[in-house]
């Protein structure tokens, strides 16, 4: 595996050259790994919203030409200097996020946010000398979230790589390093629902399913699925939930149709659709007394969240949460030793799988909204 370290990699990639266009498989230069840098040797990635989010670029600035990709499972390739806990041959996920192990927010147990590595969807290089890993012809590519994994070798600060167990299926836990773990965490570590106790879930795709999934592991009596789109029941019983409600059919607040339902508001909540309605409505149709509602979709730059002052005053909790709450080098390969002991389902979110020469499919697949997670496979 390390034959070429401390050499520049040339591999396929596919690039996005504009905001909106198809991906162009590329020949692309990888340059090696500088200090507290590790270059990976993708073999599976899979797409997640958040890909297509920034590549169609609505909102928010453009950073072209880019790789996109944050989730996936590679081998350690070769190791920048002072990399220590890494070494080749290692199997890895790299994550969207970091934990440095050193700041105040590593080093509470309270909190994921890193100070150092935290999540930035503007930087399009490398943090040590602000320069990209990727180039084309002598131009730079740019980095997305630090991991650019739409390519077959990649360039990934080490607190950004966790090391997973080798026997693990990459081409199933590679979907722990982004959305499955957000979700599960939110569920589990942020809203932490009781044995019995009911769960609303607002946002029925991908994200939402492993939301319920969490309430489902957790021994939630009841999960309310809310969604528009009344065809995401079926699948979503897979994943515990036992009840569904279309805020189209009714002609008043979905959170007072949840009341209703459940004499008085639901123990838990988790808002994963973004909409900052919906963040209201998930609040606002817990229990008071010991409610705790739970926000994971990330909403627009303008949105307000409005709610009367006497919700919190009668004892009903708003939480966030970033990645579940998980840290990434410490908490992720616990994870995927759950899905190694059989205590954790992951094939039921995987459903489509195509080579790296078909990744406009997978686009397309989530922009029709076919499927909850494609996998890539980076070798034919």
């Amino acid at each position: 595996m390390s034959s070429t370290a401390g050499q520049v990699t040339r591999c396929k990639a596919a690039v996005a050259w504009e905001a909106g266009k198809p991906l162009v498989i590329e020949e692309v230069e990888v340059a090696p790994p500088q200090a507290d840098e590790v270059r990976l040797k993708i073999l599976f990635t899979a797409l997640c919203h958040t890909d297509v989010y920034f590549w169609e670029a609505k909102g928010q600035t453009p950073v072209f030409p880019r790789m996109f990709g944050h989730e996936a499972g590679g081998i350690v390739e070769s190791v920048g200097e002072g990399v220590t806990d890494l070494k080749p041959g290692d199997h890895v996920l790299p994550i969207f996020t970091g934990e440095c192990k050193e700041c105040p927010h590593c080093l509470s147990e309270e909190s994921n946010l890193c100070d150092l590595l935290r999540i930035n969807t503007d930087r399009g290089v490398m943090l040590s000398d602000g320069n990209s890993r990727f180039s084309i012809n002598g131009k730079p590519v740019f980095h997305f979230l630090g991991t650019s994994t739409f390519s077959e070798y990649t360039v990934v600060h080490v607190g950004c790589v966790a090391k997973i167990n080798p026997e693990a299926p990459l081409d199933k836990v590679c979907i722990l390093s982004c959305g499955i773990s957000t979700d599960l965490g939110a569920t589990l570590n942020v809203a932490k629902p009781k044995k019995g106790q009911s769960v609303a879930v607002f946002g029925l795709g991908a994200v939402g399913l492993a939301a319920a999934e969490g309430a489902r592991i957790a021994g939630a009596s009841r999960i309310i699925g809310i969604d528009l789109n009344p065809s995401r029941f079926n699948e979503a019983k897979k994943f515990g939930v036992t009840e569904f409600v279309n805020p189209k059919d009714y002609d008043k607040p979905v959170q007072e149709v949840i009341t209703e339902m459940t004499n008085g508001g639901v123990d838990r909540s988790l808002e994963c659709t973004g909409s900052v309605q919906a963040m209201i409505s998930a609040f606002e149709c817990v229990h008071d007394g010991w409610g705790v509602a739970v926000i994971v979709g990330v909403p627009n730059k303008d949105d307000a969240f409005k709610t009367h002052p006497i919700n919190l005053l009668n004892e009903r909790t708003l939480k966030g949460t970033f990645f579940g709450n998980y840290k990434p080098r410490t908490d992720i390969p616990g994870l995927v030793e759950k899905y190694m002991n059989k205590e954790l389902e992951l094939e039921k979110f995987i459903t489509h799988t195509v080579s790296f020469s078909e990744i406009n499919k997978a686009f397309d697949y989530m922009l029709k909204g076919e499927s909850l997670r494609c996998i890539i496979r980076m070798e034919a």
